[in-house]
This record gives structure tokens, C-alpha cells and sequence, in this order.
């Protein structure tokens, strides 16, 4: 797939300069070899030559058009040494018959150089091989520290973009590969028909949208849709990241900018993606401390965008989990035209990623996709795809063939949870201890109207740092919570605590987690659900990196701020007082359950269920007919 053409001026003023540097250094070379040899070789006369010949002190005689060039022996040399080199001298050449005689007697061997006649030679030498030497050895040392720098594959080409190209075939995504995003795939389907079909919007005046930007939580397929887009468009597709753009240097980010939305134009029709756009286009806020080679990209950008004509074909693709920070020029029509949300998938769509992923599985007739789907709420098709695989990787590791359904429900614990730690011994308080806290858990959620079941009661410790759990499952899909839902949720956090005090009237850290989710939950439900009489629905807090750490942001004074302390404290108390009278009016059932649970150390819900329920048949006695 061609990339472009190259600036050919750039080229020739490279070349250039670097003949230039090689005739200079060779230069430098050939002058400090003539001193150095002209320091070893000294100019005598005929008639000393003819003495040394004389007192045999001649080791060889070379034989020139011109001269002879006289090399001393070594013995009698004045620089006799390990590394020392013997005397030559230059004689000029003189007529005479008698010298091949006179040099045979002397004991020393004569010869002629025929090829310093050559000019073409001595050129070639030491001129040519060793400027090519020079220019090949500084083009690769050149080339090494372009890639350092992340600059393309020549000589001073910093500015060069990185992009990677794939045509259709190498990409091999299509949209049959995305499932669980219907609405982002439709509204990235006009975007393929209009590169496929541009004459059908031409002719009623509509114009290809210049930018789609792809937002939504990590994991979700924001990269596997642009990559599906281009698939299904079979045109090539520009895949780089923002960080790509951004170098130490001020102005190589720009250049690349430039250099890129000049290939995509030459190869048009193309898609441009650009993941984690926010590295290159955060806000420009003029705080202390900005980054200009950031800030220029982005202007760059931002003019590009501007300036080339979308009818041409080029789509820009962007993706990002921040659209919060991203500078308000980037995200206005014209530029990014579209705003596309690629959330985590809901159960009907979390049940297609499953199908997508199981094709290449080999699965047992009692895998319940639709089971697995409800298990997983929350989970991105990342998520997915990664249960999916520790799945397979247990039925592998037990010897079997096909995966079943207890590998299924075993990965989602893995990633919940971590992994069982084996090596990790409760001693027996402490299993008493964690095993009436997690049946505290238990009964709270099963006691109340408004919760999920248990589906499995557990103490064997996990590797992320839980000594047990309790593993609660909806029924059905649920997008709206009530405020007796959340305070039931709330008391069904605080009862393994509640347990701890009512069994053994002691606290202990097993319920920090707890503890912090209860606080969270009861926070969200005075600042920012409106779910306080005091407060009625004043929004309090806001929601800040919504798609990542979700952190709230305070939108009220220091002295609302203490108040709203005061309605959480207010919350937690009645809930966790109600999770106390749970427990105490049902502390027979407490205690045959946790017995059970601390023999069996992991029981279903369905175990848990059948004790409760036994228990609660045994105390209705029989009516006795008078």
C-alpha cells in the first residue's frame, strides 16, 4: 500500500549536504596520512643510497618511474622495538646500469610498482571508498537515532508520522465481529455507505461527516469498531495513537499532523484512527505549566481537520474514555460531526459478545449462555472475552475436553474475586468469625423484598485479599434503582458487621469494603439521586472521568458539605440498626447456617435456601383438633 511521495527537495538538500560531509572528513583523512607517512620517510641522495648498499644496511628497493623508494633493515634501525617501523627513504632515480647488480649483492630484494602510475586508482582509493564508507556509516548512525526519537526511517526525518497501515484483508474485522453495540454500529454504518456509495448522498446535497468520535469506558470495542469501519469500507486504514504525535521537541508533533493528513488525502478514500485522542487534544486552559509541543499539535490538528475536503473520502476516527477534558474547538461540528457512545453492554447484548467469543470453544450441553449474561452485569466485552478464556483454561487444567458451565461460573469468581489461595489457613476463630459475617450477608439479602438472591455463600480466601463472599445474582436486568432498593442494599452490606456484634460482640476489619461501599452508596443518594428530606433534589456532587475512576466532584459549600456528613451518618445508622434486628429475630437460622457453612466451607444458594426455609417450617407447629 503506498504511503505517499516523499519531498524530494528535503531529499536532494539531505544528499547534498552529506557528499559534502564525506568530501570534507575524507579530506581530513588523506592530509593526516600524508604527514603521518611523510614523518617515517625521509629524501637522500644517490650516493648515500650506495653506501647503505654498501654496508648491506638496504632490507627491499621499490622500484618507481620516478624514484626508489628505500626501505631500512629492521636490525638497524634506530627505532628497534616491539611496535616500531623501519626507516624509508626517498632516492631520486639516476641512470644507472650497475644498480640491479649492486642491490643483488647487497642482499636485498628489489621490486616495481606499476600501478602508482594509476590516477584513476589512487582517486578511487583515497578519495571514492572512502566517502562512500563515511556517507553509509552516518546514514545508519542517522537512521538509529531517528527511531529513538520516533521519527520515520530516513535521515533527519523526526517529522514524518508513524501511522500504521492495514489494508481490509489485514484487518480482518468486519461488523459480524461487534456485537452488543447495535447503535454504534448503525450510526458508523452511514460512514461505510457513503465511502461505498458517495454519488447517493451527493446527489440530494448531504456531505460525509469529517469526524466520528468513538467515547466510552476501557474495554468496550471502541478500537475494534474503527477497525471494523475500515473493513467494511475495504479502504486502508491509518491506525496511530495520540501519544504518537507527542515528542520533546516543539514542532515534530505538528509536522507529523501534516504529514499524515497529506498521505490520507493521496490514498483517499482512507480512515484516519487516532486512539486516545486526549494525550494530544486536552484543553488548552493557559495554566502554568502547559505543553507548547501539545498545544501546537493540537492547532495543528485543528487546521487540518479544517482545511481538507471531506468528499474526498477522508473519515478522521477518534477514541477516548476522557471526553471531559478534550478542548471544545476539537469536539464542534466540522470537525468531530458525530459523538458516538460505545458503553458496557446490556444482557441481550453481553449474551451476543458470549456467542461471538464461544464460536472457537468447545462447550458442554449444559452451558447457559443466558446464566452467564445476567452473572456478568457491569462487565465490557473485554471482560467477556477474558472469562470466556479463563473458562477454557480450567477445563484444560481438570482434563477435559469441553467447557462447562461450572468453568463458566468459576472464571466470573476469578475475576470478581481473584483465585482461590490456597496456602492461606484460617484459624478456627477466624473461620467462625468470617463465617457468620458472610451468612449475616446472607440472611439480610434473603430477609428483605427489595434484593437479589444468593447464588453461593463461600470462606475460603481469594487472592484479592477477601478471607469470603457471598455472590448475589439479579433476577432480570435492571436500569433504575429505588430508594428502598438502595437502603435494602445498604443493610445487606452492613449485616456482616452486624453479625460480627450480635454473635460475638466484637468489630473486626473483615467489613472494610463493606464499609466503604455502604458510605458511597448512601453519599450518592443524598448528593447527587436527591433522595434526602433535607436536601430534597439539590444536586450536590457531580460526577467527574465518568468512563474511568468515576470520581464525584463537591458542588457545595464547606458548611453543606458537613450536613451532607451529618444525612449520610444518618442513613448508615438506620440501616445498619435494621440489619441488627434482622439478625437477632432470626439468630437460630444464623447460627444453623453458618454451622453448615463452616463444615462445608462453600454452599449454593439453593443449599442456603433449603436450611432457612426447614428452620422456619419446624417452628410453625401443628394444629391439634379438639
Amino acid at each position: 500500500m503506498p504511503t505517499g511521495k516523499e519531498p524530494k527537495g528535503n531529499d536532494t538538500r539531505t544528499l547534498m549536504s552529506f557528499i559534502i560531509m564525506a568530501v570534507i572528513f575524507t579530506s581530513v583523512i588523506n592530509i593526516f596520512m600524508a604527514a603521518s607517512t611523510s614523518r617515517h620517510s625521509q629524501e637522500i641522495s644517490y650516493t648515500q643510497f650506495l653506501e647503505m648498499l654498501e654496508d648491506k644496511k638496504v632490507d627491499t628497493v621499490e622500484r618507481q618511474v620516478d624514484r626508489l623508494i628505500v626501505t631500512e633493515k629492521q636490525e638497524d634501525s634506530e627505532q628497534v622495538g616491539l611496535y616500531s617501523k623501519p626507516n624509508t627513504y626517498i632516492v631520486g632515480m639516476v641512470d644507472d646500469p650497475e644498480l640491479t647488480d649492486r642491490i643483488i649483492e647487497a642482499g636485498a630484494n628489489q621490486y616495481s610498482n606499476v600501478e602508482n602510475n594509476s590516477v584513476i586508482y589512487e582517486f578511487m582509493v583515497s578519495w571514492v571508498l572512502p566517502s562512500i564508507l563515511i556517507y553509509a556509516v552516518v546514514t545508519l548512525l542517522m537512521r538509529s537515532f531517528a527511531k529513538r526519537m520516533g521519527g520515520g526511517g530516513g535521515p533527519m526525518s523526526f517529522g514524518k508520522n508513524t501511522a500504521k497501515i492495514y489494508a481490509q484483508k489485514e484487518t480482518g474485522v468486519t461488523f459480524a465481529d461487534v456485537a452488543g453495540q447495535e447503535e454504534a454500529k448503525e450510526s458508523l454504518n452511514e460512514i461505510v455507505d457513503f465511502l461505498h456509495q458517495p454519488d447517493k448522498y451527493n446527489a440530494i446535497g448531504a456531505k460525509l461527516p469529517k469526524g466520528a468520535l468513538l467515547v466510552g469506558p476501557p474495554g468496550t470495542g471502541k478500537t475494534l469498531l474503527a477497525k471494523a469501519v475500515a473493513g467494511e469500507a475495504n479502504v486502508p486504514f491509518y491506525s496511530l495513537s495520540g501519544s504518537d504525535f507527542v515528542e520533546m521537541f516543539v514542532g515534530v508533533g505538528a509536522s507529523r499532523v501534516r504529514d499524515l493528513f497529506k498521505q490520507a488525502v493521496e490514498n483517499a478514500p482512507c480512515i484516519v484512527f487516532i486512539d486516545e485522542i486526549d494525550a494530544i487534544g486536552k484543553s488548552r486552559d493557559n495554566q502554568i505549566g502547559g505543553n507548547d509541543e501539545r498545544e501546537q499539535t493540537l492547532n495543528q490538528l485543528l487546521a487540518e481537520m479544517d482545511g481538507f475536503d471531506s468528499s474526498k473520502g477522508v473519515v478522521i476516527l477518534g477514541a477516548t474514555n476522557r471526553p471531559e477534558v478534550l478542548d471544545k474547538a476539537l469536539l464542534r461540528p466540522g470537525r468531530f460531526d458525530r459523538r458516538v457512545i460505545v458503553e458496557k453492554p446490556d444482557l441481550k447484548g453481553r449474551k451476543s459478545i458470549l456467542e461471538v467469543h464461544v464460536k472457537s470453544v468447545k462447550l458442554s450441553d449444559d452451558v447457559d449462555l443466558d446464566a452467564i449474561a445476567l452473572a456478568t452485569s457491569g462487565c465490557a466485552g473485554a471482560d467477556l472475552a477474558n472469562i470466556v478464556n479463563e473458562a477454557a483454561l480450567r477445563a484444560v487444567r481438570l482434563g477435559r475436553d469441553k467447557v462447562n458451565q461450572g468453568d463458566f461460573m468459576e472464571a466470573i469468581e476469578v475475576i470478581i474475586a481473584g483465585k482461590e489461595k490456597k496456602d492461606r489457613i484460617l484459624t478456627e476463630k477466624e473461620k467462625e468469625i468470617v463465617s457468620y459475617h458472610e451468612v449475616g450477608h446472607a440472611l439480610a439479602a434473603a430477609l428483605q423484598k427489595n434484593t437479589m438472591p444468593v447464588q453461593k455463600i463461600t470462606i475460603v480466601p481469594r487472592t484479592m485479599g477477601s478471607l469470603g463472599y457471598t455472590m448475589q445474582m439479579p433476577e432480570e436486568e435492571k436500569y433504575l434503582m429505588s430508594k428502598e432498593e438502595m437502603l435494602e442494599q445498604i443493610t445487606t452490606l452492613l449485616a456482616g458487621r452486624s453479625a460480627e456484634e450480635v454473635i460475638f460482640n466484637i468489630c473486626t476489619t473483615g467489613a472494610s469494603n463493606d464499609i466503604e461501599r455502604a458510605t458511597a452508596m448512601a453519599r450518592a443518594m443524598v448528593a447527587q439521586y436527591g433522595m434526602s428530606d433535607k436536601f430534597d433534589m439539590m444536586g450536590l456532587e457531580s460526577i467527574q472521568n465518568r468512563y474511568l475512576d468515576g470520581r464525584n466532584v463537591r458542588n457545595c459549600a464547606e458548611v453543606t458539605s458537613a450536613e451532607v456528613d451529618s444525612e449520610v451518618l444518618k442513613i448508615i445508622t438506620e440501616c445498619h440498626k435494621k440489619a441488627v434486628d434482622i439478625l437477632k429475630n432470626n439468630e437460630d437460622a444464623l447460627h444453623r447456617i453458618a454451622k453448615f457453612l463452616i463444615e462445608k466451607e462453600t454452599i449454593t444458594g439453593k443449599e442456603f435456601m433449603d436450611i432457612l426455609n426447614e428452620g422456619k417450617e419446624e417452628e410453625v407447629e401443628p394444629e391439634v383438633e379438639a
